[in-house]
């Protein structure tokens, strides 16, 4: 199966991005059932989506994830919802802060991600890997990502999996200013997200648990 694996660029006061890492890192890698596909999108409110969309048309994949960093979530959280709003609470990385916005205004109120994320929660948890289901992806960039693939599959009536993944801060994002915040290894993070792509492989229908 070809999936389009995404990440993002650092932003806010961060050097590094968990995500980025864990899509370079996997792009060097054979992994069993998958042709990977990777891009790593800018955190800017107008070129991310760009972003998306083109990596989307050039590859023309069977299913897309797109991850993302969440500072403070303990586990790889694998999201159900991306909703039509944008309410950022820091400017991205070109200034930009938006708030009370849509995504799209022509757009649904939300759609569900159609990953198989019942079976991605469980294929992490039996393999030691700390993971749980999230209603919401936020109304930042990793939102707006979400929402963006979801809405462009529905539009163009286009049967592909895709959803959104928030992943742990690294444990050198935190140990200096936050050393009790959670954190997970990038060793950790990218057996995960390798488990993710080989799940979805295996489930390759859409699936919507709402």
């Amino acid at each position: 199966m070809k999936i389009l694996l995404t990440g993002f660029e650092p932003f806010g006061n961060q050097t590094i991005n968990p995500s980025q890492l864990v899509v370079e890192q996997l792009a060097q890698e054979e992994i069993e059932g998958v042709s990977l596909i990777t891009a790593v999108l800018p955190v800017d409110r107008f070129q991310g989506p760009d972003a998306l969309i083109r990596a989307f048309i050039r590859a023309q994949p069977d299913a897309i994830v797109c991850l993302g960093e969440a500072g403070g979530r303990t586990a790889i959280a694998i999201e159900r919802v991306a909703i039509n709003l944008l309410d950022f609470n820091i400017p991205d990385n070109s200034g930009v802060q938006l708030h009370d916005e849509p995504v799209r205004p022509d757009g649904d109120i939300a759609f569900f991600s159609t990953l198989p994320i019942r079976e991605i929660e469980a294929a992490l948890k039996e393999a030691a890997i700390p993971a749980a289901l999230s209603l919401s992806a936020g109304t930042f960039l990793c939102n707006q990502i979400f929402y963006t693939i979801m809405h462009y599959l529905h539009k163009y009536k286009l049967n592909k999996p895709a959803g959104f993944v928030h992943l742990p801060q690294l444990p050198e994002q935190v140990v200096a200013e936050r050393p009790l915040r959670p954190s997970m290894s990038l060793d950790m993070m990218c057996q995960g997200v390798t488990l993710i792509l080989q799940t979805i492989a295996n489930h390759p229908t859409v699936t919507v648990h709402t």
